[in-house]
């Protein structure tokens, strides 16, 4: 896993549920370390760093931008 970065870190999985999903849009290589054993144990969450986002270093500039992305608001408004 060498050819991997860790790009964000997450406490729970629901937190990262629509990001998955714009990353497998964009055929993003990327993996979830710890999402199993929290999933598990959610509790521990803290306790072993969370759920870190590993992105491969040649996709970390696109995965960014997509993280930068989500965090401004759209123009969708909810009725």
């Amino acid at each position: 896993m060498k050819h991997f970065k860790t790009i964000a870190i997450f406490s729970y999985p629901a937190e990262y549920a629509v990001l998955q999903l714009l990353f497998d849009q964009e055929e993003i290589r990327y993996f979830f370390q710890n999402e199993t054993m929290i999933s598990v144990f959610p509790f521990y969450s803290n306790a072993i760093g969370g759920i870190r986002l590993q992105v491969h270093i040649e996709d970390v500039e696109q995965a960014i931008e997509i993280i930068k992305n989500l965090d401004h608001p759209s123009n969708l408004k909810i009725v």
